[in-house]
């Protein structure tokens, strides 16, 4: 229990904190309107027009902070909010969605590597839960590891998995970055740009936090499986 407290909790209290900051500035930015005016949907189909991305649907979705861009169906799919938005906010999300439909559409080595993981991934997932409270329930009363080795390796999957998400994350934020800086007509002053900025970089901690929460657990599950994870 102490080495599960000492991997754990600590990123625990960090993941509380970057969640809070992410959501407070994320509401923070939404009041920032722009100068110019565009909303996200117009930023998203500005954006991919301007990269010759001509068979992506942007499309608005229900939910808060539920932004995300779909391979299978070349979608990129907005918040209400980011959609109809005409904030630093809404711009920032929604250019950082169409950063992902870039790296589709230029094949981004990082992007096909996750899509590729994600069927393996999703078994792991509905397998984990179960396979990790059996195996850690034989190991300590039976000494057989066998379950709990098989659940290890479904953690490492998802770790991984959460791994391979940054760069994923980082490049479509810089591309989304780099873009708004070039388009002056969208974010009109240096803080605009700023705020976008900020708003994006806590948005990845929250990828990093994930990852570290998911390298924690993996290394306590396996000490629990090679013997050292165990109270004596």
């Amino acid at each position: 229990m102490e080495i599960y407290l000492f991997l754990i909790l600590p990123i625990l209290l960090l993941s509380f904190y970057v969640q809070w900051r992410f959501k407070h500035k994320f509401a923070k930015y939404a009041e920032m309107q722009l100068n110019s005016g565009f909303s996200g949907k117009e930023v998203a189909e500005r954006m991919l027009s301007d990269y010759g991305i001509y068979d992506v649907k942007v499309m608005s979705t229900e939910g808060q902070l539920s932004d995300h861009y779909h391979p299978g169906d070349k979608t990129v799919n907005l918040s209400t909010d980011v959609y109809y938005g005409r904030s630093v906010a809404a711009a920032a999300v929604a250019a950082h969605e169409c950063g992902h439909a870039v790296q589709h559409a230029k094949s981004y080595h990082w992007l096909q590597l996750r899509s590729k993981m994600v069927p393996v991934v999703s078994i792991s997932s509905n397998l984990l839960q179960w396979v990790l409270m059996i195996g850690v329930f034989l190991i300590l009363f039976t000494g057989n590891p066998v379950v709990l080795a098989v659940g290890v390796v479904a953690l490492a999957v998802i770790t991984l998995f959460t791994i391979v998400t940054l760069p994923v994350e980082f490049d479509a934020s810089n591309r989304a970055l780099l873009w708004l800086k070039e388009n002056h007509q969208i974010m009109q002053t240096a803080e605009e740009n700023r705020q976008a900025k900020d708003a994006l970089w806590w948005a990845a901690m929250t990828y990093v936090v994930a990852a570290l929460g998911a390298v924690a657990n993996l290394l306590y599950y396996a000490m629990m499986l090679f013997g050292r994870g165990r109270d004596d």
